[in-house]
């Protein structure tokens, strides 16, 4: 990641440029005033990646400044790091430092934690890792009470395992996700709760069926699907499938159906395109769809899947990028408007703000009874 311009003293004033610019973007869509979700001002960052740097018999965590990409900034500590990865990073440099196989040609470090306290670190490497790197990593992991992973070229060597339990509190209930190495992850873990808990606000007693689009490893799925008769959710990643499948049965969650297929396909198929192989014993029929929720990736809905969103009386939508979200929202003004709007600062101290909308299906858009 970027270095960022961190002076917590800068915080409200940065956030509040955000807010202002997300209302102007959003104000020829009626956009109701949002609600505003804060991030802690420090520790709060659930993931970190670091170069390591090599002077001399040293070896330290670097980041790099994008207006100077060539010169690297020595890192002593973290401030937006989350806790167990501030408390790791002295213990793991001096480590290194200490251990020729642990040091020698080393890359980079990346951190992965949890709320809960669980701590992952990935060491890479430019180098194959040999017999005497894995003693010396299993020292260290059991030293350090972490998962450790050791990657170089066509080479993972998985020191515990290559996976994390997350685990919090949601509107009384303690949920569960397996976060496994490499897949994507919420970085701001105060914050993510804060978007469980207003998606689940604002769908609360809609009722009938959810279909879920880019659901990940359940993240939104587990706290929704309480809210529901039946959920229909899909993703793409294998590794993301695979954990979702341990997060429901670990949240005792019986009424969601997984598939694993691209939006694009979800929509072809709800609209009476071909049959997938995929959707096997999936009684589509049977779904009395009321809500619609997508997270999407930066390059947000497709035409497609669009068009499918038309045909529902409640979308919800979260997005890591407004400017497609515009895009997105603009395509569905003549059918559906904002009926509310949250800002959530999942990444302070950069251009970065993560958006909620509820958009719901205008009365002059509903089909004739």
């Amino acid at each position: 990641m970027p270095l960022p311009s961190f002076n917590p003293a800068d915080y409200p004033a940065q956030l509040a440029d955000k807010v202002a610019r997300y209302k102007a973007d959003f104000a020829a869509f009626g956009l109701p005033e949002p609600a505003v979700f804060e991030s802690a001002r420090e520790a709060y960052r659930l993931r970190a990646e670091f170069r390591m740097w090599h002077e001399g018999p040293r070896v330290d965590y670097a980041m790099f400044d994008p207006a100077d990409p060539k010169q690297a900034i020595v890192l002593d500590a973290f401030a937006p790091a989350a806790g167990p990865i501030a408390a790791a990073m002295p213990v793991l440099r001096d480590r290194l430092m200490a251990s020729e196989p642990l040091k020698r040609k080393i890359f980079q470090v990346e951190f992965l934690a949890t709320l809960s306290g669980e701590l992952m670190i990935s060491l890479v490497y430019h180098r194959p890792l040999d017999d005497a790197w894995q003693a010396a990593a299993t020292e260290l992991a059991a030293d350090m009470g972490v998962q450790l992973i050791g990657r170089s070229r066509k080479q993972k060597i998985v020191i515990g395992r290559d996976w994390l339990l997350e685990e919090f509190e949601l509107d009384g209930r303690q949920l569960k996700y397996k976060q496994i190495e490499g897949s994507f992850t919420q970085p701001n873990g105060g914050v993510n709760r804060q978007m469980l808990g207003w998606a689940r606000a604002q769908v609360a007693g809609i009722g009938g069926d959810l279909l879920e689009l880019y659901c990940g490893n359940g993240n939104f799925t587990i706290a929704l699907a309480p809210l529901f008769g039946r959920v229909l959710a899909t993703e793409m990643s294998k590794p993301s499938v695979q954990a979702a499948h341990f997060n429901l049965e670990a949240n005792g969650v019986a009424n969601v159906t997984m598939v694993r297929m691209a939006s694009q396909e979800i929509s072809d198929a709800l609209a009476g395109g071909r049959e997938y192989r995929r959707m096997q014993g999936v009684d589509l029929a049977g779904y009395r769809f009321s809500t619609l929720f997508v997270d999407p990736p930066r390059s947000g809905l497709d035409a497609g899947t669009v068009a499918l969103a038309r045909g529902f009386d409640h979308i919800l939508y979260i997005s890591c990028n407004p400017n497609t979200l515009q895009e997105n929202v603009a395509a569905l003004h003549d059918t559906h408007e904002i009926a509310a709007a949250a800002a959530f600062d999942q990444f302070p101290y950069t251009h970065h703000l993560e958006c909620g909308l509820l958009l719901k299906r205008r009365a002059a858009a509903k089909e004739p009874a």
